[in-house]
């Protein structure tokens, strides 16, 4: 997640039995989106009982089946050995069908499987707790050194004589040393109920598991700065409120349950930003536009002058679209998830001086991406290359599949993410006409996949609306392609 709070901060959370999406606002305007699904829950935290599938000395990395349809990887580097050195050689400490405990650090993506570590962390709201290492760490964003040097006092005062190291998350600077010291508590408690199922499991076997994506929220996010935190699902919000009771203090006040009678992302216009960010091309406000291309290799970002004519010369022009565009860049970046490479190709600029407005423009933009990224000086073709961590996959990955029409050249939505479309749009349907029956016509894609893998999900939206629902397939329709039918 990126770590895009301000004061004037808002989260806003959807949630549905099998979908959950989080928006960030920062002065009405959509920072961030995040999108959680049920059937495809992330795996990055999860700790697996794993076992070694197979060694391979050539890359010092190891293949680890965690009970999963891909084995994870784990090189060298992410191997700890207490008491000892740290590894050189895979060889050294690996050998297969060797069972051993590891945490997933990125989420399978398209044919690889997750990259694991045996360096263990578990997140609290105000402490990670690292088992396996000794240190004291302090958030870097804690800047003052005699809060540093107290807080590592106190950690080491509370723990001393045993095992594992913390780091202190920025969030402790809004709660006193008792709510650390309750943390550390849980944390251990936590720690040995991981050894006592590791000791009882077979290996494949998912040992600890993430928090859902809501609660997630409330840990990681959830601090002084933020003016609401609304959801818009009751049994969502009493958990999110007894976690609040229980971690934030005086913040679970900032906890709101939406009941309006529009959705909560369309009273937002979430929807429409959503959609927008499945888009290749971004409009910026003077006239200029994106260009964004995604492939497996790198993204690019192409940017435009379009529409816009500037008031003094052709170069003002330029300068102007290359402002507007970095800064579009940077939350473009954030909403859609990219990583990996990424080139970004500005409007060439004749004068240093522009030059440098622009990279300082984009610098000053990236400021508050959590997502580690590196950046190339601006060149003078006036393309800058920078890449960004990624540790899950982007919006379009999560959101919609390689078209079979195009064999691939281009992207549609999945049939899941239309399914869950056409969900919402009955849920607003009833609310807004009460209809006495209504009848979704669909291609035979689409109702298969509600009839076989969201059977239970239709059942409950049926029980949920107190209205019957038809299903009728038309040949005629395409794919995704679906109407709703009022009776």
């Amino acid at each position: 997640m990126a770590d895009n709070v301000t004061a004037s901060t808002e989260i806003l959370i959807n949630h549905t039995p099998y979908e959950t999406r989080v928006a960030l606002l920062g002065d009405g305007v959509l920072q961030d989106i995040f999108v959680e699904r049920e059937r495809k829950r992330g795996i990055v935290g999860n700790i697996y009982k794993g076992k070694v599938q197979r060694v391979l000395p050539g890359m010092d990395a190891a293949f680890i089946d965690i009970g999963l349809e891909r084995a994870g990887f784990l090189h060298v580097k992410n191997v700890v050995r207490r008491g000892d050195k740290p590894p050189t050689r895979i060889s050294e400490v690996m050998r297969e069908g060797q069972s051993l405990l590891v945490q997933v650090l990125k989420d399978p993506i398209g044919s690889k499987g997750a990259r694991l570590t045996m360096e263990i962390s578990i997140p609290s709201r105000f402490l990670v707790y690292l088992p396996t290492a000794e240190d004291i760490g302090i958030s870097a964003k804690i800047s003052s050194e005699e809060q540093r040097q107290s807080l590592r006092e106190a950690v080491a005062g509370f723990h001393e004589g045993k095992q594992g190291g913390f780091i202190v998350r920025t969030a402790i600077e809004s709660a006193g040393l008792w709510a650390m010291r309750a943390d550390m508590q849980y944390l251990q408690r936590v720690w040995e109920n991981i050894l006592c199922q590791q000791r009882h499991s077979r290996p494949g076997t998912l040992i600890y598991g993430e928090l859902p994506l809501y609660q997630k929220v409330l840990r990681d996010y959830v601090t002084p700065e933020v003016r609401r935190i609304v959801v818009d699902h009751p049994d969502a919000y009493k958990q999110m409120r007894a976690f609040a009771d229980n971690f934030l203090g005086n913040m679970a006040a900032s906890l709101e349950l939406y009941d309006g009678d529009r959705s909560l992302f369309e009273r937002y216009g979430i929807e429409e930003e959503i959609a927008l960010a499945l888009k290749r091309h971004v409009a910026l406000k003077s006239g200029g536009y994106l260009i964004i291309d995604q492939t497996e290799a790198m993204t690019t970002i192409d940017v435009n002058t379009g529409a816009f004519v500037g008031k003094l010369s052709q170069d003002d022009t330029i300068y102007k679209t290359n402002l507007e565009a970095a800064r579009a860049i940077a939350r473009q970046l954030r909403l859609r998830n990219l990583g990996g490479i990424i080139m970004l190709d500005f409007i060439d600029m004749n004068t240093p001086e522009h030059q440098q407005g622009v990279m300082d423009a984009l610098l000053d933009a990236l400021a508050g991406d959590r997502s580690k990224y590196t950046i190339s000086p601006l060149s003078p073709l006036g393309i800058i290359e920078m890449t960004r961590k990624r540790t899950r996959e982007s919006l379009r990955q999560v959101m919609c599949e390689p078209c079979p029409a195009c064999q691939g050249r281009g992207y549609v939505k999945t049939i899941e993410t239309i399914a869950y479309e056409l969900f919402r749009d009955l849920m607003r349907e009833a609310r807004d006409f009460k209809p006495k029956m209504m009848t979704i016509v669909a291609a035979l894609d689409l109702i298969d996949f509600i009839r076989e893998e969201e059977s239970l999900t239709f059942s409950d939206l049926q029980a949920l609306l107190k209205i019957p629902i038809r299903l009728q397939v038309d040949a005629g329709y395409r794919y995704g392609q679906y109407d709703i039918a009022l009776g």
